[in-house]
């Protein structure tokens, strides 16, 4: 048996080392790619997945913590992707995490990974998705994604999951902000964190007056907790079902996967064109970028012979 195959085998029975290991060959995105996604993905396509975004600070972590514990109340399995886009050694909330979710580590229906995706060259969008199957494969029912929630990260994560919970604290600028990022837009679920402090019942009403002007069908729900002292998380995860009963009642979970699906075919074909370019395009491309630089060509037409180019070689 080969080195992916063996691998495979090993998590399917629960080692908890090659569920790590595929892991690590998936945030490296290397040769072994392939074969693990076609050894793993006939175990895949039960496990629903939960994106929990927000501004830094929000209490990300800890409300994944306490969220992991609710789950686990119904002896539910749960696998936990704490992402951070930028930096594999952050020293931040990373390492923090791992920290919090002690209380997990040696619980094995629970899986924790502090995952980087910097080493992967199709980035978060590509990755997460290859993490994910992983732990679908190997049997949680539960996916939780939580990333760092700044700037493009927030959207890749809410394209690779099927609930995402958005968290906020108590200030109006802190929504306010929220509205700005397109939070607004993504959410499925509002938490307000910390909801202990003054000015949550203020954050709640202007949540919802922004939920007012929307002309979504179904307004999410908003909860309020207090994540250092597990208040609320029996609200959160019941809202959690709610929104998935709704997509399920109506067709939109299937819809929501077949959109994920499709996006991720598209990155996929980018990222080999992508690599082709790197590996045996390069010297085209510096030729057609001379032409452009010198007038000769525009960057469209450019871009079309070098297509041309990786067509006519892939049917050669």
């Amino acid at each position: 048996m080969g080195r992916v195959p063996d691998l495979v085998a090993r998590a399917l029975q629960g080692e908890r080392r090659a569920i790590a290991r595929l892991i690590s060959l998936v945030e490296d995105g290397g040769e072994d790619l392939a074969e693990v996604m076609h050894e793993l993905y006939p175990h895949t396509g039960r496990a629903y997945t939960i994106g929990i975004t927000g501004a830094p600070g929000a209490g990300k972590s800890t409300l994944t913590e306490r969220l992991v514990a609710r789950i686990r109340a119904d002896e539910r399995s749960v696998g936990v992707l704490a992402i951070d886009p930028s930096s594999p050694f952050s020293g931040g909330a990373l390492l923090g995490d791992r920290v919090r979710m002690q209380n997990h580590a040696l619980d094995p229906d629970v899986f924790i990974r502090s995952m980087a995706t910097r080493g992967h060259l199709g980035g978060l969008s590509l990755a997460t998705p290859e993490a994910v199957r992983v732990l679908d494969a190997v049997g949680k029912e539960i996916i939780i994604i939580e990333t760092v929630g700044v700037g493009q990260a927030e959207v890749e994560i809410t394209d690779a999951c099927d609930t995402t919970v958005v968290i906020l604290n108590p200030g109006w600028g802190d929504a306010v902000q929220t509205a700005k990022a397109g939070l607004m837009e993504i959410a499925d679920v509002f938490v307000v964190n910390k909801a202990d402090r003054p000015g949550a019942r203020d954050t709640v009403r202007e949540i919802k007056q922004m939920l007012d002007m929307s002309d979504e069908e179904r307004e999410p729900d908003i909860v309020q907790t207090v994540a250092t002292k597990g208040e609320g998380f029996d609200d959160l995860w019941t809202a959690v079902g709610k929104h998935r009963a709704y997509q399920e009642e109506k067709g939109l979970l299937e819809a929501r996967r077949h959109r994920r699906i499709e996006r991720e075919i598209k990155e996929i074909v980018a990222e080999r064109y992508r690599r082709r370019i790197e590996s045996g395009g390069a010297e085209t491309l510096a030729q057609l970028t001379g032409e452009v630089l010198d007038r000769r060509c525009n960057p469209y037409q450019a871009a079309d012979r070098l297509i041309d180019q990786l067509t006519s070689e892939s049917i050669t």
